[in-house]
């Protein structure tokens, strides 16, 4: 299960920094988008990677409701 998540940099944000990543739902593999308050990629990217676990539940949660905007399942920080 430790390969069902791909990280891809995001561009620059004015409101922050976004991390994209896929999720692997069943057969299904779902964009979903992180958006943050931090300055540098890298914080954000440790965030991610901090709160992945729960990240991950509320993405499949989101999944299950049909809560997708424009291809993608947006996440705000906890």
């Amino acid at each position: 299960m430790l390969n069902d998540v791909r990280i891809a940099p995001e561009v620059n944000s004015r409101n922050g920094q976004s991390v994209t990543f896929v999720l692997a739902i069943g057969t299904v593999r779902q964009m979903c988008r992180l958006q943050t308050n931090f300055a540098s990629q890298n914080q954000a990217f440790n965030y991610l990677h901090k709160h992945r676990k729960r990240f991950e539940q509320l993405a499949r949660e989101r999944f299950a409701l049909g809560q997708i905007e424009d291809g993608l399942i947006k996440l705000t920080m906890l």
